[in-house]
């Protein structure tokens, strides 16, 4: 059983594979709060962005996972908030080398390029993957002090 928090959220255009995902991945045993949209109406992505990426420096969740269309507009969003590090992951191997060597806290996918079935399978490699530190560590502060330029 699956002991991990997640916040997830989505926009309009990612809302039917977010709808899927709360669904799976609850049944996988994750704790999963889901911040929204709730429907299909046109909704701005940056609000649900934020939401999630408070949970997730909030500590209430352990991390998060957006969804728009094509998971770019909620990655330059989240990248926005200090102490966030999102990753846009198409597949599977992006999803565990975000964690191993960026140390990614918030997963963004696309739902244009995504079926259910890959997109569950990211957020549970996102989720199982532990950051590798090491030589990974430096290059992780360096671009985290970027938010003090």
């Amino acid at each position: 059983m699956n002991s991990k928090k997640l916040s997830i959220g989505s926009d309009h255009g990612g809302f039917g594979l977010k709808e899927k995902l709360v669904k799976s991945l609850s049944e996988a045993g994750f704790s999963v709060t889901d911040k929204g949209t709730h429907s299909a109406e046109s909704v701005d992505y940056p609000d649900y962005a934020k939401a999630v990426c408070c949970d997730v420096l909030d500590s209430a969740a352990d991390f998060g996972v957006l969804i728009c269309t094509s998971g770019i507009g909620m990655s330059i969003a989240a990248n926005k908030i200090r102490g966030i590090r999102a990753a846009l992951c198409m597949n599977e191997d992006a999803a565990k080398f975000s964690r191993l060597h960026n140390n990614a806290n918030v997963v963004c996918l696309g739902a244009k390029y995504l079926d259910e079935k890959l997109a569950e399978r990211i957020v549970e490699i996102f989720a199982s993957t532990d950051f590798e530190g090491g030589r990974h560590d430096r290059r992780v502060k360096k671009f985290m002090d970027f938010e003090n330029c």
